[in-house]
């Protein structure tokens, strides 16, 4: 989202961080914690098919058609942000996006048909789908080029721990009560983490004092048609394709 910026020259380790500060562990705990959310709740669809078809009296087609609406809307709302988001403070958009994706989970907790339920996965899907680049674009501005990498790892291990917590969390709360359950346990503990980006997180605001594109939509067809970045989006949706295929 941005252009690479550099807090200490490369080849002078002498300059470097060695270690995170506390307000920056408190931020890497936190931006994972909300990866492990939106991905937790994306993912927990599926072994929730089970239990929501009967409960819903839906078939398999129009339960995939549901799973699925996550997905899109989440693509066509990260194709439409990207020419937008450099354009504000990321805390304030990274609050903005989580908020719509906390409501989104409460549409789904408060479905009793297929309808609402689909609405909620939609909406869910519309906010969900912007935060992960917003997390990585903190990331970027807030984090010297060789900690950047530790960062990322950290911040990645969200996925591996929705899947290994998460998952039979959820359905040992769906088995136990229901399945509306499982999407208030993300909605309280989203509420939590937006307390605390709202009063600890400080703004991340530095980029928006560099020249920018007044043509948002310019700005993206211009980054898309730089040979690097389209490679790189090419493997990283190769490599997140083949990650939820598996």
């Amino acid at each position: 989202m941005t252009e690479q910026t550099l807090a200490a020259p490369i080849d002078d380790p002498s300059g470097r961080q060695r270690g995170f500060s506390r307000y920056q562990a408190l931020l890497i705990a936190l931006l994972a914690f909300t990866q492990f959310t939106i991905i937790l709740d994306f993912i927990i669809m599926s072994p929730l098919g089970a239990i929501l078809m009967p409960a819903l009296d839906i078939t398999a087609g129009q339960f995939g058609v549901a799973v699925s609406a996550y997905a899109f809307s989440a693509g066509i709302s990260g194709v439409l942000a990207a020419g937008f988001a450099d354009r504000f403070d990321r805390k304030r958009l990274l609050l903005f996006f989580y908020v719509g994706f906390t409501l989104g989970t409460m549409l789904c907790a408060a479905a009793q048909n297929y309808h609402v339920l689909l609405l909620g996965r939609i909406v869910t899907g519309l906010f969900g789908g912007v935060i992960g680049s917003v997390v990585l674009a903190i990331i970027t501005d807030l984090f010297p080029l060789h900690l950047r990498g530790r960062v990322m790892g950290f911040v990645q291990t969200a996925f591996a721990a929705s899947q290994v917590l998460g998952i039979p969390a959820g359905l040992f709360l769906a088995n136990h009560w229901n399945w509306h359950v499982c999407f208030i346990a993300i909605v309280v503990v989203s509420i939590a983490a937006i307390a605390i980006i709202a009063f600890a997180m400080e703004p991340v605001d530095a980029h928006l004092k560099r020249k920018q594109d007044r043509n948002p939509f310019r700005h993206l067809i211009a980054t898309i048609g730089q040979p690097r970045y389209t490679l790189a989006f090419f493997v990283t949706t190769l490599l997140a394709t083949g990650g939820y295929m598996l």
